[in-house]
């Protein structure tokens, strides 16, 4: 049991690649929704079907009603500005008592006037006309009436406080032949009877409100008066108008809670709501319609339901190829990478997360390629250092050990200048050519440089004015070995003359250590100073111990790895300054002099 059991327990989270956990998560996202749905929606799918359709009729029914409702009302209320004592109602009562033609003919007009400003104020408003009971006729029309108006004729909907509502009818504007609603009001105007305001409502509104049914296309609709007597149909020859309604059954909501009235009569479902004036809107679906709809709402869910399996499927092998094609790609460019193959291209991937990673990646490749391509230059040029600076290292032993024979032969002859001569060649020999390591100290350096000045004062028999200005402070910093004397060896050939001085500063900056040499010489033009500065072969004309400027360059390059700086100003005929920038680094060089031979 214990072994069944094992065989049986889920492997653990860390365990699952990425591959088993996309199926693990989509199966369960589309099986665990799709058993849900189906369970819920074969409990409740007859539940749905029957209310969503019948709540669907009910609303729109509702609506419909509250729509020719308000149309009635707005009948209404136009019909009380043109009744007396309202302001038209008040200009008809002044024409009909006016005895003069001209006054009647300005209130004519003043009253077709006021009744174009209302029509044209309620939209909802069409035929508008006085009618006279007496003479049998309308008056003040703002359209051409039908002849024989009759408003016995007329389909009465509901009658009370001195106003009937007729409708829908056949409008009495001998242009318009759509149905409308109407209202018929006594003007009750003072000492005479028999005079009303008759209104419909606007053009096309009541069919309209009829054809808003959007729930079953094949509705048909009754209206009924106070009295549940058909004042309207479209049925006919099912529903004939002027018969009572009284269907045979009516149905209640399943809560027990009463709705409005709906049955079966016939081969027609109907719903009927009642306004609040008393008459009723009645909606009649054809039974066939009806299952129909039962049907449709059937097929819909079904659809759905295969849809979302459909979908789901889709999802999975579409997420599936976008999360593994990318992964698979970023593998080969890692292993292109691993191989030292930096320009293979890769597809773009079209999708943003994944573009910005392959992005970053290249950005991050094309970087290696460069620090690779940037060392091998390095070490190319440190190698050319080293060859270069052998070229000059001529046997130095013997070179040395000669030197100082000659210097005891002239110690022994008495030979003061050449002995000295011969020390300070042997002390910077011994510095620039014997092998104490690529490491010295800025007191160093100076020591070196001042030999090298002692040796040019002998050979040129004069002083050379040169100023050397050193803080205390940056004595014993490391800086690389022999960058001071070419600099001050180019000032002494190019820019020192009689008159000319050159001056040696070397301070702590900031972070830096700043060597400046400084001449008054004639200068240096701006395209030399760039092809000092930026040219990179070793080819520069060489002075005095061969080494150059191009020489200092390259071994701060290899030395701090472009954190130095080389600076060249030059003013011509003023003369020039060279400054070297070298990061601040503090430490003793005691481990590169136990390697001094």
């Amino acid at each position: 049991m214990k072994n069944w059991l094992r065989r049986m327990r889920l492997p653990r989270p860390e365990r699952l690649t990425l591959k088993k956990r996309i199926l693990l998560i989509f199966a369960s996202g589309i099986i665990i929704p799709f058993a849900i749905t189906t369970f819920v929606s074969n409990r409740t799918i007859s539940v749905i079907l029957s209310d969503n359709l019948n709540s669907g009729v009910q609303s729109n029914l509702h609506q419909m009603q509250l729509s020719l409702e308000n149309t009635i009302s707005n009948l209404n209320h136009v019909s009380q500005q043109l009744a007396y004592p309202g302001s038209v109602g008040k200009l008809l009562e002044q024409y009909l008592s006016a005895e003069r033609a001209y006054d009647r003919a300005s209130l004519i007009e003043e009253i077709q006037s006021e009744l174009n400003l209302i029509t044209f104020t309620n939209p909802s408003t069409g035929f508008v006309a006085y009618y006279f009971a007496d003479e049998d006729r309308m008056r003040f029309a703002n359209a051409g009436p039908r002849d024989q108006f009759d408003p016995d004729k007329l389909p009465l909907l509901a009658a009370y406080y001195g106003i009937s509502y007729y409708g829908p009818h056949i409008s009495n504007d001998r242009f318009n032949d759509q149905y409308v609603l109407s209202a018929l009001r006594e003007v009750s105007l003072p000492g005479r009877g028999q005079v009303y305001v008759y209104i419909e409502s606007g053009f096309k509104l009541t069919q309209n409100i009829l054809d808003s049914d959007n729930i079953v296309k094949t509705s048909s609709h009754l209206i009924l008066d106070n009295d549940q007597r058909i004042a309207y149909t479209e049925l006919p020859d099912v529903f004939a108008e002027n018969r009572l309604f009284r269907p045979t059954s009516t149905s209640t909501g399943e809560s027990g809670q009463a709705m409005p009235s709906s049955g079966l009569e016939g081969n027609y479902y109907w719903f009927k709501g009642t306004s609040n004036q008393g008459w009723s809107i009645v909606s009649l679906i054809p039974k066939s319609d009806y299952e129909a709809e039962k049907r449709r709402w059937l097929q819909i869910m079904t659809t759905l339901l295969l849809l979302f399996l459909a979908v789901g499927l889709s999802t999975a092998g579409l997420l599936w190829k976008m999360v593994y094609k990318p992964l698979n790609q970023f593998n080969r460019d890692m292993h292109n990478v691993a191989r030292s193959r930096f320009d293979t291209p890769s597809p773009p991937t079209h999708i943003p997360e994944f573009q910005d990673l392959q992005q970053q990646f290249h950005h991050m490749k094309h970087q290696i390629a460069a620090l690779i391509h940037e060392v091998e230059q390095k070490e190319k040029r440190r190698a050319d250092l080293e060859v270069e600076k052998l070229l000059y290292q001529i046997n130095p032993h013997f070179l040395m050990n000669t030197l100082d024979t000659a210097h005891w032969l002239a110690v022994i002859h008495g030979q003061k200048e050449i002995d000295k001569l011969l020390v300070s060649l042997n002390r910077l020999l011994y510095y620039n050519l014997g092998k104490l390591g690529q490491v010295s100290t800025i007191r160093e350096e100076v020591d070196s440089l001042r030999q090298y000045l002692i040796l040019q004062q002998i050979r040129y028999d004069f002083d050379f004015d040169v100023r050397i200005r050193v803080e205390d402070e940056v004595l014993d910093v490391p800086v690389p070995r022999f960058i001071l004397q070419p600099l001050v060896e180019n000032a002494l050939y190019h820019g020192l003359d009689d008159e000319g001085h050159i001056g040696v500063d070397v301070r702590h900056e900031n972070d830096f250590i700043e060597l400046a040499i400084t001449d008054n010489g004639g200068g240096i033009s701006e395209e030399e100073i760039q092809r000092l500065l930026h040219e990179q072969t070793s080819a520069h004309e060489k002075v005095g111990m061969g080494i150059g400027m191009n020489y200092v360059k390259r071994m701060i390059g290899s030395h701090y790895e472009g954190r130095a700086k080389l600076l060249l100003e030059s003013t011509p005929g003023q003369g020039t300054t060279v400054r070297l920038l070298l990061p601040y680094e503090e430490g003793s060089t005691d481990v590169e002099r136990a390697d001094r031979g």
